[in-house]
């Protein structure tokens, strides 16, 4: 009796387990990254016409940390192929999410516990993620590889600006090869789609300068420095100490300049982002959040910051969710977007959705055309709209793909 007992409870433990690893990720997901089912309005055929003409660059998505075949359709988050071909985006950005702390908030987070170990554990990561922030960063690259080779050369990862030269001439092609509606790749259904892999904090060095060489190889092109608590970087907008960057943190920034990593300063403390932006040689790129002057949340730039990432030619990603723009409404990104053009110049304007990265939008990636229409209700012209929507992205990113030793020096005048 005994042994039936057991064998009946060890029975259920493994159901019970079973349920667990295949449906938790799942239910995680959902609850994290929604759509909120708020009224949009109705697309005009002028803003669909240019719409469709745009190469659109997305700074951020965070979709590499949820068990799902990006590549497929799905029916819960906001990115996936399909739905990028949808939406008519040329690149999208993705990051690398390896901790995030217990009860995290925009004011102050402690580095201590983190959030990703269970859900590494219950996506059944292989073993090696559980226990290092490094090794999940590497994991999101095999991941991201994967897709790309699964694609039938839809999405194509792009490394070096030959590479995004490349991409964007192909999309110029008449009979590309694309994503049908179904979700399907074919030999003409649409136009390929870049990815770029970056990093949402290097606290994924695990303190080793050698390391950043091993993200460089799997293909990393852009990281933030912090995420939502301090690291051995600097310290974060949203850490205790709300530092500067430390020796280390200066002397990864110096090299991510010289090997073509392009430096993003979101999540930065304040006094980081001060240190950073005086002391660039390449444009900065801050790639999704907000501006204080529309959204006063800390999490947002001052409009000090959005100057001074302007002096170094940089770009500013405006995020769709409540906490970049106090709202989910397209007039509020559109609002925000107008404000650092007014500010510092259309030159400097681009998009950060913050996608797949437990934040709650108006629509998903299939959707942004009602950015478009948004930013030209509010009167932007159709080369200012073809600037914010990713001409502005695409020059940045091309310039800041080069390693500094492939820069050309100016001949000195005769």
């Amino acid at each position: 009796m005994a042994k039936k007992i057991g064998l009946s409870l060890l029975a259920i433990i493994v159901i019970a387990a079973i349920g667990f690893f295949a449906l938790a990720p799942k239910l995680a997901e959902e609850s994290m990254n929604k759509v909120d089912g708020k009224p949009l309005p109705e697309i005009r055929t002028d803003a669909r016409a240019l719409h469709k003409t745009l190469t659109i660059v997305d700074l951020h998505s965070d979709s590499l940390l949820w068990k799902r075949d990006i590549t497929e359709r799905a029916t819960r988050g906001h990115v996936d192929l399909p739905r990028l071909a949808d939406g008519n985006v040329a690149l999208q950005i993705f990051s690398s999410v390896t901790k995030t702390p217990k009860d995290q908030n925009y004011d102050n987070n402690s580095a201590d516990g983190d959030n990703i170990t269970m859900l590494a554990i219950g996506q059944m990561q292989p073993i090696r993620t559980w226990g290092s922030l490094l090794e999940r960063s590497l994991f999101h690259a095999e991941k991201l590889d994967d897709a790309v080779k699964s694609s039938a050369n839809v999405l194509r990862k792009m490394e070096t600006a030959q590479e995004l030269t490349k991409l964007l001439e192909a999309r110029k092609c008449g009979d590309c090869v694309g994503v049908s509606q179904t979700g399907d790749a074919s030999a003409s259904a649409g136009k390929p789609i870049g990815a770029l892999f970056s990093a949402e904090g290097l606290h994924s060095l695990e303190g080793k300068r050698e390391n950043l060489g091993k993200l460089y190889d799997a293909g990393m092109r852009m990281a933030g420095l912090t995420h939502f608590f301090d690291n051995e970087l600097a310290g974060s907008m949203h850490g205790e100490t709300k530092a500067g960057l430390t020796e280390f943190g200066r002397e990864i920034v110096r090299a991510m300049e010289e090997m073509g990593m392009i430096v993003d300063i979101a999540h930065l403390s304040h006094a980081g982002v001060k240190e950073v932006l005086a002391s660039a040689r390449r444009p900065v790129v801050s790639s999704h959040g907000g501006v204080q002057a529309t959204c006063n949340v800390n999490r947002n730039l001052s409009d000090e910051e959005i100057k001074g990432v302007a002096a170094t030619g940089g770009i500013i990603g405006v995020g769709y969710w409540p906490g970049a723009v106090c709202d989910t409404d397209p007039k509020a990104i559109a609002k925000a977007m107008k404000h650092i053009r007014d500010l510092v110049g259309i030159e400097h304007v681009a998009l950060g959705s913050d996608y797949d990265g437990a934040v709650t939008t108006r629509f998903d990636t299939s959707g942004l055309v009602h950015v478009t229409q948004a930013l030209m209700d509010i009167g932007f012209t159709d080369d200012e709209i073809r600037a914010a929507m990713g001409g502005n992205a695409i020059s940045v990113i091309t310039a800041g793909l080069v390693p500094f030793a492939s820069v050309p020096k100016e001949t000195p005048a005769e």
